[in-house]
């Protein structure tokens, strides 16, 4: 599968960012991936090659980078609980300062530099993400209603921003809940506010999943329920955009 190491222009310096390309070449149309707070590792690479085998270029970008390339933070090569507190010392604060402002300011860029790509086929885009990713694809596509036309969240705080920014979005959604992250009450409140904006979208709770469910080096993981994104992810994606 061809990669390619990129650097990305921003208002605040560069994002170095992963890109994973199909094999057959010519222009493609392109996926903008969020990672999860864990940021670019080996996981995140596997998956947007997973991704990109479908037809799709896919750039994944240190969403993080103000505060150094990708790995950000030492990693261990499986992230159990027992590492987690550590870990979660370091990322949060880096969370935490990554504001609604940032993720729109980054977002224009990544955009900007993913849709001029010689390998990326002109036309619309999708947008996709994990965990805090998946806030940022939300915010993403409410951001840019007429160049997103598909987005997804995976065991993502997705309406955290509340009803005015998914009014916003006008693309097709899918949303993987995980199980032990939100309740059916607050599903349906959810969906809810997704019906009121005549959003096309599928909106549902992964059965016996927890936060981080999709992610093979952590003790989340649910190979079940990784499979079940890909089939909702691919589906909305060969709904919304042509590969050729």
């Amino acid at each position: 599968m061809p990669t390619k190491t990129l650097h990305i222009p921003t208002v605040d310096g560069q994002a170095d960012a992963f890109a994973a390309l199909p094999h057959a070449g010519g222009r493609r149309p392109g996926v903008l991936m969020y990672p999860d707070g864990f940021g670019i590792r080996p996981v995140l690479r596997q998956m947007a090659c997973e991704l990109a085998e479908q037809g799709y270029y896919v750039l994944v970008p240190n969403v993080f980078y103000r505060h150094g390339p990708a790995p950000v933070i030492e990693l261990p090569e499986h992230i159990g609980s027992e590492a987690r507190t550590a870990i979660f010392a370091q990322l949060m604060p880096m969370i935490k300062a990554h504001t609604a402002e940032r993720t729109l300011s980054d977002a224009d860029a990544y955009l900007r530099f993913l849709t001029t790509q010689p390998e990326v086929s002109t036309g619309p885009v999708a947008v996709t993400g994990y965990c805090i990713g998946g806030l940022m694809a939300v915010r993403t596509a409410a951001a840019h209603p007429h160049q997103v036309v598909a987005v997804a969240g995976f065991h993502a705080p997705v309406g955290a921003d509340g009803p005015d920014v998914l009014s916003n979005i006008t693309a097709q959604l899918h949303f993987g809940h995980a199980e032990g992250d939100i309740t059916p009450g607050a599903l349906k409140e959810l969906n809810e506010t997704l019906n009121a904006t005549g959003a096309s979208y599928t909106s549902e709770i992964y059965p016996g999943t927890i936060h981080g469910f999709t992610m093979s080096d952590t003790d989340a993981f649910n190979p079940a329920a990784l499979q079940r994104h890909w089939d909702r992810l691919l589906s909305l994606l060969g709904n919304t955009l042509t590969t050729g």
